[in-house]
């Protein structure tokens, strides 16, 4: 199956955005540890006490942006295995891999960094699209067997 180029492409792409979900993962408990603000008892005991089970609001934005990643690098997946499977153009393929990766960049550093709207607005919309436009594309290949 890694013979076929655009399959490949796509391991790639959706490797560096897995191991993106868990940088942002990490992030979030750094951030936890640092503030000193954890979601769960038996952590805040660890770290010094139940007054630390509390909300950060940096620690909330970074938590908003893995889940933000979680909820769409995780369709991706399904949607770009299934879509370069289809046969398309290995320009086209990387295209959509590429832009969706640097949407998704993009996306979390406005989240992790307030950056102004509608950056994010924009970015997500874009790798939104992208996604759309893949399952379009499986959707008129599939059609006929369907």
């Amino acid at each position: 199956m890694l013979n076929n180029e655009v399959f490949s492409c796509f391991v790639f792409y959706a490797l560096l955005l897995v191991l993106k979900v868990y940088i942002i993962s990490i992030i979030v408990g750094q951030l936890r540890l640092r503030k000193k603000a954890f979601a769960n008892p038996e952590d805040a005991l660890r770290h010094g006490g139940l007054q630390f089970v509390r909300q950060d609001p940096g620690v909330e934005r970074a938590r908003r942006a893995h889940l933000n990643d979680v909820e769409n690098i995780f369709p991706f997946l399904f949607i770009g295995a299934v879509y370069s499977l289809t046969g398309p153009s290995l320009f086209v393929a990387r295209l959509h891999f590429l832009v969706f990766f640097l949407a998704r960049l993009v996306h979390s550093a406005a989240y992790l960094f307030a950056l102004k709207a509608p950056t994010r607005s924009i970015s997500y919309s874009i790798g939104l699209i992208s996604c759309i436009l893949m399952a379009i594309q499986v959707l008129i290949v599939v059609a006929p067997y369907a």
